[in-house]
């Protein structure tokens, strides 16, 4: 019977090489302000990576690069996707997703970098459209996390599968290596809003690797298996 045998914990960094926009609520606008606002922590007012717009972008960009996209829109229940971010429909394959995203806030380790921004923690950049016809030129104004800036993130995948030591690492592999395919295909592309405009290309760091295993009673942290830890050794430092 299938159980879940292990979590895999991959924890790092994301910077923003180039200024990034994900867009939030313009309630508070002021007036003479960014009217395209970014995503915050409404405690801390630091700007935010929601784990939905990191997921669902490297889903996105790995139905693409699999060919899993037709005249409609992705094929959302392709089991080369599905084996990791789940299956929904309610049949008998379905499943929840293996893989959890967090939120990933902002890293401010001295406030006294960020009292030259535009806002708090942001800049304003301001672009114009232009209309082709008449030449008309229409500003507007958006808010971005500025190039530099560093999220810490955690991800956690789940390895559900059989009670088989062979079993278990294998699908910990498979499930990690989609992860690790994912995560390069956002570096080179864009996280965030207006991506072919310049905005929101990123690096990730991973600065660790934890496994835990279920024993008979509780959960004990191990080794992480070799083949799971040489598919991130490209997000090294």
């Amino acid at each position: 019977m299938e159980k879940l045998q292990q979590k895999i914990i991959i924890q790092g960094k994301i910077k923003a090489l180039t200024g990034m926009h994900i867009g939030g609520t313009n309630q508070q606008m002021g007036i003479g302000g960014p009217d395209n606002l970014v995503i915050r922590n409404p405690i801390s007012q630091k700007p935010i990576i929601p784990g939905s717009s990191l997921k669902g972008k490297m889903r996105a960009l790995l139905e693409l690069s699999m060919g899993k996209y037709g005249k409609d829109g992705a094929v959302g229940n392709a089991p080369e996707i599905t084996k990791l971010f789940g299956k929904s429909g309610g049949d008998n394959d379905s499943h929840a997703s293996r893989l959890l995203v967090r939120d990933a806030e902002m890293c401010v380790e001295d406030d006294e970098a960020w009292n030259d921004t535009d806002m708090l923690f942001t800049e304003a950049k301001t672009e114009v459209v232009i209309n082709r016809l008449t030449s008309k030129a229409t500003p507007r104004t958006f808010e971005r996390v500025p190039a530099g800036a560093t999220f810490q993130f955690e991800m956690v995948v789940n390895v559900v599968c059989e009670d088989n030591e062979v079993e278990v690492d294998k699908k910990s592999k498979e499930l990690c290596e989609l992860l690790a395919q994912g995560m390069e295909l956002v570096q080179d592309d864009a996280l965030g809003g207006h991506g072919s405009r310049g905005y929101g290309q990123i690096k990730f760091s991973v600065v660790s690797i934890t496994t835990k295993g279920w024993k008979v009673d509780k959960w004990d942290k191990k080794d992480t298996n070799e083949n799971v830890k040489n598919l991130f050794v490209k997000f090294k430092k």
